[in-house]
């Protein structure tokens, strides 16, 4: 991939179309790698490893991986290793730990679908962030994409929904892990202005697996897993889910916009719900395959259009 600080031609017709292309196909990719990572997380708990834990692995783990890929990215565009610990990056590292810290909290205090219902809202905080603070101009595709995305999201796991107020404390640190999730999108597509998507991945890695460490000791978690199956859980969840998932997600976002590439969090939802279906037998509703086509509809609505020619 070529990096960002490389100057070049102009891109044509067809070369934009075709790096839009890919940028899509590599949010798809991402979302499927990333909603596979609850079985993963599930699997390391039942082999003892705290939930702290397991998010310190999952981004610890996989740091060879994001090093090596970044040579990789940065030798094939023919240029020297970019800047590692810009402002942005550090910044997107400050705010994925926050992301994982709140969402695991999040599901100890509340019910998963709870939690997973109220990080789903991180479209909104995007938008809203992009419009209030950015002066962004907001397309009405998008704000009808995010709608129709959220009623497929409540259709997808509304029927496992509960409202019980001794759980108010979980459901607000599942929008907390909203917040947090949708400025890490800001705040990785400011980094990407700087170093390619592998670099970029790489340095706020390194930020969030230091703070997630910090954490799980302060919490006690069990770090080592008992069984081999517990630590190849860990190795997938952080190869596939975070390596490859938020890997992707940062190549997405060196060519699509925030706010559209935020509505990833949906697909997110319709890969575990048919992960679940397949891996752990849990049947699909009718009112969860609206949802889902609901979700895809809305993603087509916002999509990203061709400039007008002049």
């Amino acid at each position: 991939m070529t990096s960002p600080d490389i100057a070049r031609p102009a891109a044509t017709a067809p070369d934009a179309a075709s790096g839009r292309a890919g940028a899509l196909s590599a949010l798809v990719g991402g979302a499927l790698a990333m909603g596979i990572s609850p079985v993963f997380v599930r699997l390391a708990q039942d082999a003892g490893v705290g939930p702290f834990a397991s998010a310190f692995w999952r981004v610890a783990l996989a740091l060879p991986v994001l090093y090596a890929w970044a040579r990789l990215e940065e030798r094939a565009a023919g240029a020297g290793a970019k800047p590692t610990f810009t402002r942005p990056a550090v910044v997107s590292g400050l705010l994925f730990a926050g992301d994982l810290l709140f969402w695991h909290v999040s599901i100890l205090q509340t019910t998963i679908a709870n939690a997973t219902f109220f990080a789903t809202t991180a479209p909104i905080w995007v938008v809203l962030f992009s419009w209030a603070v950015l002066k962004q101009r907001i397309r009405r595709e998008i704000l009808a994409g995010v709608a129709l995305c959220l009623l497929g999201g409540v259709a997808l796991i509304g029927h496992s929904l509960q409202v019980d107020p001794a759980k108010l404390r979980g459901d607000l640190f599942g929008l907390a892990t909203a917040v947090f999730f949708g400025l890490y999108f800001i705040a990785v597509q400011a980094a990407r202005a700087h170093a390619g998507a592998a670099r970029v991945t790489f340095a706020l890695s390194c930020v969030t697996a230091l703070i997630l460490l910090g954490v799980a000791l302060l919490a006690g978690d069990a770090l080592w897993p008992r069984t081999a199956a517990g630590a190849l859980a860990l190795l997938g969840m952080s190869w596939l889910s975070h390596a490859g998932g938020q890997g992707l997600l940062s190549v997405a976002l060196g060519r699509l916009p925030a706010v559209f590439s935020s509505l990833v969090i949906f697909l997110e939802a319709i890969a575990a719900a048919i992960v679940a279906w397949i891996a752990l037998g849990e049947a699909l509703t009718v009112a969860q395959s609206l949802g889902g086509a609901l979700i895809l509809l809305g993603i087509w609505i916002a999509r990203p259009r061709e400039a007008a020619k002049p």
